[in-house]
């Protein structure tokens, strides 16, 4: 791709992304990263220049966050591994799209040093973003309503207070007469 100083302002833009992933068995891991970069060699706008897949390791306990929900899973059942890909992007709004496509745990811009963007460029990025804001809020409003139903057929199906006490009497009535 050759571009002119001003195209290299907006366009051919050059950027390192850092895939991480943890699960098992290791081969499903690198057979996965391998599956995401495909993926984004074949989004409009982007190619892959480079890419390096590291060994999958097991995971340490230390390495895990408090704050993780596989805190309480056995951690010696599980492998980590991380990507390093170097994309180029036509413009700026396809690397947006990478991440919010892909997640990556890091994005690097290597070039240009300046990105310049029009207001049309600017538009195309925050709509972008906007739009999947919107999507990302409906998700979680759906599930908040899920979970606010599910909820109450659980209240619905649970015995109330007094009928706890009741159901334990019974249950301690039938224990004391199997006793004698």
């Amino acid at each position: 791709m050759s571009l002119t100083k001003k195209d290299r302002e907006t366009k051919g833009i050059k950027a390192i992304l850092v895939f991480e992933i943890i699960g098992r068995p290791p081969e499903h891991l690198k057979e996965a990263l391998e599956g995401i970069i495909k993926r984004i060699d074949e989004e409009k706008g982007v190619e892959v220049r480079e890419k390096k897949i590291n060994e999958p390791v097991l995971m340490k306990e230390s390495e895990q966050s408090p704050d993780s929900p596989a805190k309480n899973i056995p951690q010696e059942k599980f492998y980590t591994t991380f990507a390093e890909i170097e994309v180029e992007v036509e413009q700026i709004l396809y690397l947006a799209i990478l991440m919010f496509r892909y997640m990556p745990a890091h994005i690097e811009i290597i070039e240009p040093e300046l990105i310049a963007l029009s207001n049309n460029g600017w538009n195309d990025v925050f709509n972008e973003l906007t739009r999947r804001l919107h999507g990302y809020d409906e998700v979680a409003r759906i599930l908040q309503l899920q979970n606010a139903q599910m909820q109450q057929k659980l209240r619905e199906l649970m015995p109330e207070p007094d009928d706890k006490k009741k159901i334990n009497r019974d249950i301690n009535k039938k224990k004391r007469k199997n006793k004698k």
